[in-house]
């Protein structure tokens, strides 16, 4: 099931869900859904996560079943997260996160 990062002053981001949970981890949170960090404690967690990025933690980079296509690394998957983090951190917001809603 994807999960969706949120704040007031980015845009969502979606994740599947093992990703996602591995990545609040990373930023020293439960990783039950739904789930908030405040604004107070969100410079740390971006710290966190940053930390573990750097540090090589996390799930190995993904390997694609197709040849032609490039294994995606935990450095450019948490990309998008530590923008929306970072967003949130220059704003004074709090991040949430929780089961995204899918719709066809």
């Amino acid at each position: 099931m994807p999960i969706t990062f949120k704040t007031k002053t980015h845009a969502g981001i979606t994740m599947l869900e093992d990703v996602a949970l591995g990545m609040v981890k990373m930023m020293g949170h439960s990783p039950s859904v739904p789930g908030a960090i405040l604004a107070a404690d969100v410079p740390a967690a971006l710290s966190r996560l940053k930390a573990a990025v750097e540090a090589g933690k996390g799930p190995s980079p993904v390997e694609s079943d197709d040849p032609d296509e490039p294994a995606v690394s935990m450095a450019h998957r948490a990309s998008p997260l530590i923008d929306l983090l970072s967003a949130a951190t220059a704003a004074g917001d709090n991040v949430m996160w929780d089961t995204a809603s899918i719709t066809g």
